[in-house]
Order: C-alpha cells, then structure tokens, then sequence
C-alpha cells in the first residue's frame, strides 16, 4: 500500500456528479484525441481510472484500455459502467501493481500523481509505467504547475474555486514539498457545507524528467493542455509525454 489517501464509498458515490465540467465533450474531446492518437492500434493502461471519466469513453472509441486503482469504491462505480471483460481493472497502487501484457499507452491523468506523497513512490510510479511499456511506447501524466508564484511573502494558502455552491483553496508546506487541497461545499439547499481535505506532494516537471530518466524514459513533448498548446512560463498546468526507447 502506498501513501496515498483512500476514496471513501461516500466520496466514490459523489465524485461523477461533482466533476461534472470535467466529463463535457469540451474537456473529455481534446483528452480523448491526444490519447487515442499515443494509443494507436495498441493497448492503454490507466494509472488509477477511478470511475472510468477517461477509461471509458477512451474504450468506446475503440481503444483496448485496462486500469489499475486502488479505492474499490472508485472502481465499483466504474463497474456499473462497463463490465470487466470490456475494460479490466486490477485493485492496487499504481507504484506497484503490475497487470498482464505490454501496452503502448501508460497515462496518468487530472493531477493523479500527485496523490503518491512521497518523492520515492512517484519515482516508481515512473518505473511501474515502463514496467508496463512495449519499447516506443508511451507515459502521459497531466498535472498543475505548482502555484507557488501566487504565494506573497508569509501567506500559505491559495485559493482555487470561489463561488456560490464550493470555496476551495490549497495550504503548502514548502519544505515538505505538501499541498492539502480544501473544500467547503454546499450540501442541498438548506446552507449546510461539508468540509474535505486531502493531501498531494506537488511536483515540477523538471523533477518529472529526472524521474523519467531513472525509469528509462526521455521526455518527448511537453505542452500546455490536450489541445496542444505550447507549455510556457505561464502555463497552469501540463501535458508531458516520456517515450520508452528500448
């Protein structure tokens, strides 16, 4: 068992109505494109497919995907979804577990690595995925660039979503290299909130390539969002793809 923080049944049972906006054909079309484009005529392994928001539809296109999670609520609710024989998933971690077979697509998606607390299991969630590689294949992960340029001297906490239903902001330990992620949302309409918090260890992508470069990888390309669009100074987040050589 890694270090990274378990989904709960209510939290599984919640997660697909409250990332809504992240399954739209605005958000999901660009996604499914760039990986069925890696994916080829090959195989695509999911690094912790919770309820299957990319898995699926990324299968429905014609993809052969399997997953690896580790919250068996996460995947019970994917199950309603599709049955096993179409898009199979193994309970685990996805610094450790190992499926069958070789696949020419590994991807890691919505900031997921970031759930692997320690510097130690990122690196081998690196080294799980070239485990998994056919040589030429590829590693995808998209995650934030960590938003430390917003922080003015002696505060710690950035917010992230303001508005009338959810109040979200992040806190950072910049020596142990730890955001935690809080929530405030409204629960029905009669002004109660439920609070939640969870815990990741934000990561640059230079440290990315360097864990790339451990597990036999070498980046090639890196951009700003699943449309495409060149990663500079300023971008929030990234899109980096390591290719397996050999």
């Amino acid at each position: 068992m890694t270090s990274s923080e378990l989904w709960t049944r209510a939290s599984a049972e919640r997660y697909d109505a409250e990332e809504n906006e992240m399954s739209s054909a605005a958000v999901l079309g660009p996604t499914l494109d760039f990986l069925a484009e890696l994916a080829g005529d090959g195989r695509a392994l999911e690094f912790a497919i919770g309820t299957g928001r990319v898995g699926v539809p990324l299968r429905r296109r014609g993809v052969p995907v399997a997953g690896i999670e580790l919250s068996p609520h996460m995947a019970a609710v994917l199950r309603r979804k599709v049955d096993e024989d179409t898009l199979p998933v193994t309970l685990g971690d996805m610094a450790t577990t190992v499926v069958p077979g070789e696949f020419g697509l590994v991807y890691l998606v919505y900031n997921t690595i970031s759930n692997l607390l320690t510097q130690d299991e990122q690196v081998e969630c690196f080294r799980n995925a070239a485990r998994h590689l056919a040589p030429g294949g590829r590693f995808v992960i998209e995650v934030s660039v960590p938003p430390l340029r917003f922080l003015p001297p002696g505060q710690v906490a950035v917010p992230f979503d303001v508005s009338d239903r959810h109040l979200g902001f992040d806190t950072f330990d910049l020596v142990e290299q730890i955001l935690v992620s809080h929530h405030l949302t409204r629960d029905g309409d009669d002004g109660r909130y439920r609070r939640d918090a969870s815990r990741h260890r934000y990561v640059w992508p230079s440290e990315l390539d360097l864990m790339a470069r451990i597990a036999g990888l070498e980046l090639e390309r890196r951009v700003a969002d699943w449309d495409g669009t060149p990663f500079t100074q300023d971008s929030a987040k990234h899109i980096s793809v390591w290719r397996r050589s050999t």
